[in-house]
């Protein structure tokens, strides 16, 4: 690699928009991993589900801090999406429940951070072309 190229790396840091999208597209294809496993394998069964909550759960608890910037009823839909979340995990592993749904919300909260991810590279790249 060039010595330009990885000073251009180097400076190169993901957003917090493209953390959460990058963090949701981990979680969800381990949520996908488990959809046809046999109920027998637990174990990575509740690693993927836990760790799904896991995420639900931080997000709740930033949504939940008064100095969060976002809306206050995006705020609220997110805790509750998390509580959602926590029940029907539950259910995943008590009842057999299908896990789709989970991995369906994921998804929809991926193509919004998307979006956002794509508004925000569009003005920089404004930005720095103006500049």
């Amino acid at each position: 690699m060039s010595l330009r190229a990885y000073q251009k790396a180097q400076q190169r840091v993901e957003t917090p928009r493209e953390i959460e999208y990058r963090l949701f597209g981990q979680v969800t294809r381990a949520l996908m991993d488990i959809q046809d496993l046999p109920r027998h394998e637990i174990s990575r069964r509740m690693d993927a589900l836990d760790w799904n909550r896991r995420v639900w759960s931080f997000m709740a608890a930033d949504c939940a801090n008064p100095d969060n910037a976002l809306p206050e009823n995006l705020r609220a839909s997110i805790i509750s999406l998390s509580l959602w979340v926590g029940r029907y995990s539950s259910e995943v592993m008590q009842k057999g429940e299908d896990v789709e749904p989970l991995i369906d919300i994921n998804r929809t909260i991926m193509q919004g951070l998307a979006s956002q991810i794509e508004r925000q590279s569009e003005a920089a790249l404004q930005a720095s072309e103006a500049g």
